[in-house]
């Protein structure tokens, strides 16, 4: 999947009406023809105006398309009726302009409105991307050149909702946390049409949407558990408080159980080498240790091929266990979710030489003297993939 198949998606969703077709040879002027433009059947009129244009007048109006996401053109959306036309098109593309050339012939055109004078457009081009955008919507190639029927098509919120109920369904307790947090990926996936690149794309985006998803996971299972306990009475006030420290306690390790678990297949997926829960000296256990605990504990492995992380959810106070963690890492690494931190904080994170990583969109949380200091996590891999690029041949065992 290409970068563009989601957000087309997601235009189409958010869109009050859309379109789509196969650009052909007549658009481009392959063919000889000297027509202006994307030629649009009279199905597609609502995507022009309110009402349908009449024979005999030509009507139109000046609109701003954003295409592939990334520019934008100020285009015109017009209906031609005088003399023998009888047709729509959109015009007025600007110089440059990609998408009328002929290597554009066999590619699939989207046009969503979001307002009357404001419209998303995409064209996509390879196979996959326009086989799963078309499955999303349940067309066929015989259904394009047409209206999208966007509410004939469960929203990816309702498709994730009926997955869960499923799942849900099958659960008398709550099931083992990396059961739970792969169960949420995979739903949320097929639910949204991500593919397998978008941790390797977008690791930033996708951890936070799919600790959100577990997050919901979770929820719909907590009440199925503990709807006996919701409905009959307690003893007395210290049952009560008893039981609902139980299941905030239970809330919070999964939480970071999860974390750690996305965290693990966004790694995975990035090729890059870790291990988990590694003994480093006493009875400590960073999250993560890259390479691995075997090239930690083989003091002949250059130090500063040695990356550690903790992973924690909030950090205010429990930062401090990632500084003392692992000896042979005299910098070590904490990813949060945690949207913000003091200077005071920082600072002693600094002096303690405990370096922040967080989801990219985070970052603006942070006090501004820091931001250029605290890394994404995509930042983050890139670091770890390139200190693992040239560890010495000599260690090769201790790697596999």
């Amino acid at each position: 999947m290409s970068e563009l198949l989601q957000p087309a998606i997601n235009a189409v969703q958010n869109a009050s009406i859309a379109f789509c077709r196969f650009i052909t040879a007549n658009d481009t002027g392959a063919t000889g023809a000297h027509q202006q433009g994307f030629y649009m059947p009279k199905c597609a009129a609502p995507l022009f105006f309110e009402k349908p244009g009449k024979k005999g007048e030509n009507i139109d109006k000046f609109v701003q398309i954003k295409w592939q996401d990334d520019f934008t053109t100020d285009s015109r959306m017009i209906y031609y009726g005088r003399g023998t036309r009888n047709e729509y098109r959109i015009t007025r593309f600007g110089r440059d302009f990609p998408f009328l050339s002929d290597e554009n012939i066999g590619n699939l055109l989207i046009v969503a409105q979001q307002s009357p004078e404001y419209y998303s457009a995409f064209v996509l081009s390879a196979d996959d991307d326009i086989e799963d955008f078309l499955s999303r919507f349940n067309l066929s190639i015989a259904d394009t050149n047409q209206l999208i029927d966007i509410h004939g098509t469960k929203k990816p919120s309702e498709v994730f909702a009926d997955l869960i109920a499923s799942f849900v369904a099958t659960c008398s307790d709550f099931p083992d946390t990396r059961i739970m947090s792969a169960f949420a990926r995979e739903a949320y996936d097929k639910a949204h049409g991500i593919s397998d690149q978008e941790p390797i794309v977008n690791p930033d985006t996708i951890l936070q949407q799919w600790i959100s998803a577990e997050y919901d996971l979770f929820k719909a299972i907590e009440r199925k558990v503990h709807s006996d306990i919701c409905t009959k009475p307690f003893s007395d006030l210290d049952e009560f408080i008893a039981t609902a420290n139980s299941i905030l306690n239970t809330r919070k390790s999964r939480a970071g159980k999860a974390l750690e678990h996305h965290l693990s297949k966004i790694f995975t997926a990035n090729q890059v080498r870790f291990e988990e829960q590694v003994i480093t000296e006493g009875h400590k256990r960073p999250d993560f240790v890259f390479p691995n605990g075997a090239c930690y504990h083989c003091f002949e492995f250059p130090t500063d091929k040695l990356t550690v992380m903790g992973a924690k959810t909030t950090c205010k106070d429990r930062w401090r266990q990632v500084a003392t963690e692992a000896d042979r890492a005299e910098f070590k690494y904490l990813f949060t979710t945690q949207p913000g931190l003091t200077s005071h904080q920082l600072k002693e994170m600094e002096s303690l030489h405990v370096g922040v990583i967080v989801p990219k969109s985070n970052i603006g949380f942070f006090p501004a003297e820091f931001r250029e200091k605290i890394s994404s996590l995509a930042g983050f891999i890139g670091m770890v993939k390139e200190r693992q690029g040239n560890i010495p041949t000599k260690f090769a065992t201790l790697l596999v």
